[in-house]
């Protein structure tokens, strides 16, 4: 599974690269699940699968009693995808 999910993120980066490249805006420094679903072009279920597998560098899940939670740095899906993320300075 985990080598399916890191060939179609290979998969896509280099459709990204080739189509130019996608910014989106986020407050902090920290990328939502939605919205990188949404720069990859992929679900939801799919972000929050490949961090608990660890097959997604550019971020983890934590097992907290029966709750999960993820993080994605955004300088990290930057580094790691190459898709340009606009932080926005909240005042």
């Amino acid at each position: 599974m985990k080598l399916i999910i890191y060939f179609l993120l290979q998969l896509y980066l280099k459709s990204v690269q080739n189509a130019g490249r996608m910014v989106m805006k986020v407050n902090g420094n920290r990328l939502s699940i939605s919205k990188a679903a949404e720069l990859l072009n992929c679900s939801e279920e799919t972000i929050r699968n490949g961090l608990k597998e660890g097959s997604f560098p550019f971020g983890f899940a934590v097992k907290q009693s029966n709750r999960w939670t993820y993080i994605i740095t955004v300088q990290k899906f930057e580094e790691t995808t190459g898709i340009k993320v606009e932080r926005m300075v909240v005042q």
